[in-house]
C-alpha cells in the first residue's frame, strides 16, 4: 500500500549514484514520491538512471564536475520541479555548505542542520561535544594540522604509530597511518590531497593509532520535534585500508547495558547539537573493553541495511519523514533488536592481489535469494563498472535468528553469488564465512593482514574453471594444428587470420 505524505515536497532529486541511489528511489516509491537521478557522463547507462522518473545530466566522470559541483545539483533541481534533495552518503551528504546552498534555493536537505554537521560533521569539532558528553576520545591534535612539521612534534608527543584523517569525511578516504617521523612528509601530503578530491577540503587531523581494536558504532536518529533515540549499534571491525569489508548487528561483544550507556551518549550528543535525521556515532573498543570516540557521520551509512534488519524499521523512509515534519513513529522503549544480520560489501576488486580496482563490463549476473537474505545493487548483465568511483558493486546482507544463522545463510548466498566478466571480492567474503576466527567472533580492525584460509569450491566455481580450461585447450589444440599446416601459396601475403577471411568468403 502507498502511503501519502504531506505536500512539502512531493519530488526528491537524488545528488547521488550506485545502489544507494537505487535504494532511496525504491523508499520514495513506496511513499508515493516522484524520484530525479542525476548521472555524469559515464553513468549514462546506469540503472538509477533507469529506475528514476526523470534524469539530468550534470558533468563529465570527475566527480568535482558532476558530483561534487553544487551548482549543477541544484540546477538540475530547478529545472526538474523537485523541492527535496536526498545526498545518500558520500560526495555531498557530509557538506555544510551544500546544506546550506540547499536551503538558500529553497530546497529540502534530507539530512541534518547545516550547523549539526559542522559541529558533528567536522570530526575535531565532533571529539570536543563528544567529550563534554562523557565519552573517552582518543588522544590527538586540538584541531586540524596545518604543516608536516606540526605533525611529526604530535608523533613525538604521543608515540607512534599515529594515524591522519581527513576532517570533512569519512569511509577511509585521507586517511594515513605513520609508522614514524620519516614517513610523515608523504603521508602528509597524500591525505589532504585525497582529502581535497573526495571531499573537497583537504584539512586533516592527528589521533594515536590504537592497535587491532574492534569498529563498533551505533545508529541515532531525530526528528525536528526534540525525538532522540538511538538503534543498537553495529560491528564493523573488519577492514582493509580502513574501509569497511563486512559489518553485523548487533556486536557479539556488547551487552545489553554497554549498548544503553554508550547509545545514551551518543544521544546525548546529537541532541546537544540540534541534529535531525540520521546519524551515525563510532567508536574503538580496546582489548580490554574500553571505548574511545572516534567521529561522528552526519549522514546515512552504507551498512544501514543489517540495522533495518534487526529492528524492522526502513531507515531511508524514516529519513524522508522526519525531513516532511513528522515525528518519529516511536521511543526507546519501543526499539528491539531481533536476530542477527551480516553485510558483505560486494566490491569491484581482486582480493587475490591486494584488492586491485577490477573495472570492466559485467558479462553474467545471477543475484542470490531465499530465507533471510538481501541484495542491494545498482549492477545487471552487461553493465560496465567504471574506475572513477569507488568500487562497491553490490551489498550483500543475510539476516539469521542468531549469530550462527546469519553466517551460514550468508555461506550460502555468496556460494549463489555469480558475477562474471571482472574479479570481485566474493571468494573473500566465501573464506571470511568460513574462517574459525570470524565464527568465534575473533576479529578486529587488523583481520586482514592475516588473510582467511581458501575456501572450498562452489560447484559455479568449478564448472567456471572447467570452461576455462576447455577454452585454453581448443585454443592451443587449434594453435598446434596450424602450426603444423604446410602454408598455402599466397600464404605469404597476410596473416593467418586474413587467410581464414579469404577462405570464408569474408574481405
Amino acid at each position: 500500500m502507498v502511503t501519502r505524505v504531506a505536500p512539502r515536497f512531493e519530488k526528491v532529486l537524488i545528488a547521488n549514484r550506485g545502489e544507494i541511489a537505487v535504494r532511496i528511489i525504491r523508499a520514495c516509491r513506496e511513499m508515493g514520491l516522484r524520484t530525479v537521478a542525476v548521472f555524469s557522463d559515464v553513468d549514462r547507462d546506469a540503472l538509477h538512471v533507469r529506475m528514476a522518473d526523470e534524469a539530468h545530466a550534470i558533468g563529465p566522470a570527475p566527480s568535482r564536475e558532476s558530483y561534487l559541483a553544487t551548482e549543477k545539483i541544484l540546477g538540475a533541481a530547478r529545472q526538474s520541479g523537485a523541492k527535496a534533495i536526498h545526498p545518500g552518503y558520500g560526495f555531498l551528504a557530509e557538506n555544510a555548505s551544500f546544506a546550506r546552498a540547499c536551503e538558500a534555493a529553497g530546497v529540502v536537505f534530507i539530512g541534518p542542520p547545516a550547523a549539526a554537521i559542522e559541529a558533528m560533521g567536522n570530526k575535531v569539532e565532533a571529539r570536543r561535544r563528544m567529550a563534554a558528553a562523557g565519552a573517552a576520545c582518543t588522544p590527538g591534535s586540538a584541531g586540524r594540522v596545518e604543516s608536516a612539521d606540526e605533525v611529526r612534534a604530535l608523533g613525538k608527543q604521543l608515540g607512534y604509530p599515529i594515524l591522519l584523517k581527513a576532517e570533512a569525511g569519512g569511509g577511509g578516504k585521507g586517511m594515513r597511518v605513520l609508522d614514524g617521523p620519516d614517513a610523515v612528509d608523504s603521508g602528509y601530503r597524500a591525505a589532504r590531497s585525497e582529502a581535497a578530491s573526495a571531499f573537497g577540503d583537504d584539512a586533516v587531523y592527528v589521533e594515536k593509532y590504537l592497535a587491532d581494536p574492534r569498529h563498533i558504532e551505533f545508529q541515532i536518529f531525530c526528528d525536528e520535534h526534540g525525538n532522540a533515540v538511538h538503534l543498537g549499534e553495529r560491528e564493523c571491525s573488519i577492514q582493509r585500508r580502513h574501509q569497511k569489508l563486512i559489518e553485523e548487528a548487533p556486536s557479539c561483544v556488547v551487552d545489553a547495558e554497554t549498548r544503553a550507556r554508550m547509545g545514551a551518549v551518543a544521544v546525548e550528543a546529537a541532541r546537544s547539537v540540534g541534529y535531525v535525521g540520521a546519524g551515525t556515532v563510532e567508536f574503538l573498543r580496546d582489548a580490554a573493553g574500553s571505548f574511545y570516540f572516534m567521529e561522528m557521520n552526519t549522514r546515512l551509512q552504507v551498512e544501514h541495511p543489517v540495522t533495518e534488519m534487526v529492528t524492522g524499521l526502513d531507515l531511508v523512509k524514516l529519513q524522508l519523514q522526519v525531513a516532511l515534519g513528522k515525528r518519529l513513529p516511536f521511543t526507546q522503549e519501543d526499539v528491539v533488536l531481533r536476530g542477527h544480520a551480516i553485510e558483505c560489501r560486494i566490491q569491484a576488486e581482486d582480493p587475490d592481489h591486494d584488492f586491485r580496482p577490477s573495472p570492466g563490463r559485467i558479462t553474467t549476473l545471477r543475484i542470490p535469494s531465499g530465507p533471510g537474505i538481501r541484495d542491494d545493487s545498482a549492477i545487471y548483465a552487461g553493465f560496465r563498472m567504471p574506475i572513477q568511483y569507488d568500487a562497491m558493486i553490490a551489498k550483500l546482507i543475510a539476516w539469521g535468528s542468531d549469530r550462527a544463522e546469519a553466517i551460514e545463510r550468508m555461506s550460502r548466498a555468496l556460494r549463489e553469488y555469480v558475477i562474471n566478466g571482472i574479479p570481485t571480492t566474493i571468494p573473500f567474503h566465501r573464506r571470511v564465512m568460513e574462517d574459525p576466527r570470524f565464527r568465534r567472533g575473533e576479529i578486529h580492525t587488523g583481520y586482514t593482514r592475516t588473510p582467511p584460509p581458501p575456501a572450498e569450491r562452489s560447484p559455479e566455481d568449478e564448472a567456471r574453471l572447467r570452461d576455462v580450461a576447455l577454452a585454453a585447450a581448443a585454443i592451443a589444440a587449434y594453435r598446434r594444428k596450424a602450426a603444423a599446416a604446410p602454408l598455402s601459396a599466397g600464404a605469404a601475403a597476410g596473416s593467418g587470420w586474413q587467410q581464414a577471411g579469404r577462405r570464408e568468403g569474408l574481405r
